[in-house]
């Protein structure tokens, strides 16, 4: 077998192709609110969530059927994004890197893999800074994005 070729891969789901509310959708708006609201209490992220929507209740895409997206809803219904998802999980991976790293302090490779990871980090936070979605002061921290991660996705604020 000479010479492997991984960049042939075409198993994946596509988006639909239209953005109309299919006709043999059997939940109403207010029922796909609930399933959204009910995941995301069980610690599912938005991206998550719109795969079990998709695989377990066959809906295909909840913008066009609701009007807006998961996130929206779950910030509706009191359920905020401590930081956006993307983020989230590359904190994730950062503070098990740091935890691997204090494991295995020779490990150059993952030292390498900590660097580039905290550069994306950065990258993604001044992004998220210019559209308004992290405010101005954020910064990167190693012990503070360990208290972020040990905090879950999801920041719980009552309706007044």
């Amino acid at each position: 077998m000479a010479g492997k070729r991984r960049d042939k891969g075409r198993s994946h789901s596509t988006r639909p192709a239209t953005l109309v509310v299919p006709k043999w959708l059997q939940f109403d708006p207010e029922e796909i609110e609930e399933i959204i609201v009910d995941l995301a209490r069980k610690g599912y992220g938005p991206s998550m969530i719109g795969i079990i929507l998709r695989d377990q209740f066959g809906i295909p895409l909840v913008k066009p059927i609701l009007g807006k997206s998961i996130t929206e809803v779950l910030e509706e219904r009191g359920l905020k994004l401590v930081v956006p998802e993307d983020l989230f999980r590359l904190l994730e991976r950062a503070v098990n890197l740091r935890r691997h790293l204090e494991e295995h302090p020779k490990d150059m490779h993952a030292k390498k893999g900590l660097l580039d990871l905290e550069s994306r980090i950065r990258r993604l936070v001044k992004y998220y800074k210019r559209v308004g979605k992290l405010p101005p002061d954020w910064k990167y921290d190693p012990a503070r994005a360990r208290l972020i991660v040990a905090g879950g996705l999801y920041q719980y604020k009552e309706k007044a």
